[in-house]
C-alpha cells in the first residue's frame, strides 16, 4: 500500500517542473513567514498652507475634486518630489546614518548591501523604505517611513517633516528675495527718473523766468478782462457824448485817445498769451504742463515702487509656507511590514502562474516534436 506522501514524491519526480515549482513555493513561504525581518512603519500626514498676503488661488481639476486650493496642491506635489529625491536621501543619511542602519540590520534579502553603497543604489533602496504620496481626495501629503527599529522609523519621519518645511520656506524666501532685489533696482531707476524730471522742470523755470506759466497766463487773462471792461465803459461814454457834441470836441478826442491806448494795451497782453508762430505764454504753459505731468507720473511710479518694495521686504522676512502636521510622526508599536500572509500568498500565486505558463510552453514544444 503506497502512502500519500510516497505518491506525492513519485508525482514530483515524474516532472522536474513540478518539483521546481513546489520548492519555489516552499522557499517563498518559509522566507516570508519566518525569515523576512520585521519593519516598523511611522506615518504622518501634513498639508502646506500659504501665509502670503498676495497669494492668488488657482483653480484646476484636482482642486475641484479634492476641495483643496490649486496652489496648495502644487506645493505639496513639489514637496513630494523633493522628499523622494536622492538629495533628501543623502541629507537623512548624514543626519541619521541611514546607510549604517539599513546595511547592519534586517535579513540578507531586505537589507542594504554595503554601508558604502553608491548614490544610485542607496536612492533606489531609500524609495523602497520611504513612501511620500499625495492623497487627491483628502488633499494631504502622506509620509510613511520604514525602519528595522521603531525609534528609527519615527526619527526618519520627523526629519522628513522638518526638512520639508525648511525646503518650502527656503524656496519661498528665495523667490521673495529675488522680487525684493528686482524692486530695489526699479526703485533706484525710478528715483533717477524723478530727479531728472524735477531738474528738467527747474531748468525750464529758470530759462523762462517763470515759476508757473499757468499762473502768469491767468494773471494776463485777468488784466485783459479788466481792460475789456474799461474799454466798454469808455466806448459807452464816447457814444453818449457824440449824441450832443461835435466829433472834434476835446472831451471826445480825449476819450478816443484813452480808447486807443487801452486797445493797444489789450493787443500787447493778448499777444503775450497767443500769437501765430510765436514763443507765446500758451506754448510755454503747454511745455511746462508736459514737464510737470512727466514729473508727477515719475513721482507716482516711484511711490508705487517704494510701497511694493516695503511689502516685498515684509514678505521676505515672514514665513510664507507653513507645513501644518495633521498627524504627528507616530512611534510604531507593532511591525506592520512585511505583510507575511498576503505577500507569501501573492508570491505562491505568481510562482504557480509562471509554472503553468512554462508547462504550457513545454507541452507545445512536445506536440511540435511529435
Amino acid at each position: 500500500m503506497v502512502s500519500p506522501i510516497q505518491r506525492s514524491v513519485q508525482w514530483l519526480r515524474h516532472s522536474p517542473l513540478r518539483s521546481l515549482t513546489a520548492v519555489a513555493c516552499v522557499c517563498s513561504a518559509v522566507y516570508w513567514l519566518g525569515i523576512a525581518s520585521d519593519r516598523y512603519v511611522s506615518e504622518s500626514r501634513l498639508i502646506i498652507q500659504s501665509t502670503s498676503l498676495h497669494s492668488g488661488a488657482s483653480l484646476d481639476l484636482g482642486s475641484l475634486i479634492s476641495g483643496a486650493s490649486g496652489g496648495s496642491r502644487a506645493d505639496q506635489l513639489l514637496l513630494r518630489e523633493h522628499l523622494r529625491s536622492p538629495d533628501m536621501a543623502e541629507i537623512l543619511d548624514a543626519k541619521l546614518g541611514l546607510r549604517a542602519h539599513f546595511s547592519s540590520e534586517g535579513d540578507w534579502f531586505s537589507r542594504l548591501w554595503g554601508a558604502q553603497a553608491s548614490r544610485e543604489d542607496f536612492s533606489t533602496y531609500y524609495l523602497r523604505r520611504v513612501q511620500v504620496e499625495y492623497d487627491e481626495f483628502a488633499g494631504v501629503l502622506v509620509l510613511k517611513a520604514q525602519a528595522y527599529q521603531p525609534e528609527m522609523a519615527q526619527q526618519i519621519n520627523q526629519a522628513l517633516v522638518r526638512e520639508g518645511e525648511r525646503f518650502m520656506n527656503r524656496m519661498a524666501h528665495a523667490i521673495a528675495q529675488d522680487q525684493v532685489t528686482f524692486l530695489e533696482g526699479q526703485v533706484e531707476t525710478l528715483n533717477a527718473k524723478v530727479q531728472g524730471s524735477r531738474q528738467a522742470l527747474l531748468d525750464f523755470q529758470e530759462k523762462k523766468g517763470l515759476i508757473s506759466p499757468e499762473a502768469a497766463a491767468q494773471v494776463i487773462a485777468t488784466i485783459v478782462a479788466s481792460l475789456q471792461g474799461q474799454l466798454a465803459d469808455l466806448q459807452a461814454q464816447r457814444s453818449a457824448l457824440q449824441a450832443y457834441l461835435v466829433k472834434d470836441h476835446p472831451n471826445i478826442v480825449l476819450l478816443e485817445q484813452r480808447i486807443a491806448a487801452i486797445e493797444k494795451q489789450m493787443a500787447q497782453e493778448q499777444a503775450k498769451l497767443a500769437a501765430p508762430g510765436g514763443k507765446t505764454l500758451n506754448r510755454t504753459a503747454e511745455a511746462f504742463a508736459q514737464l510737470e505731468m512727466q514729473s508727477r507720473f515719475a513721482l507716482d511710479m516711484y511711490k508705487t515702487a517704494l510701497t511694493a518694495l516695503e511689502q516685498g521686504r515684509l514678505e521676505a522676512t515672514r514665513t510664507l509656507k507653513k507645513v501644518s502636521v495633521l498627524q504627528q510622526p507616530n512611534l510604531p508599536q507593532d511591525a506592520t511590514e512585511p505583510r507575511r500572509m498576503y505577500t507569501s500568498g501573492v508570491w505562491i500565486v505568481v510562482i504557480l502562474l509562471l509554472a503553468g505558463i512554462a508547462h504550457l510552453l513545454l507541452a507545445i514544444v512536445r506536440d511540435h516534436k511529435d
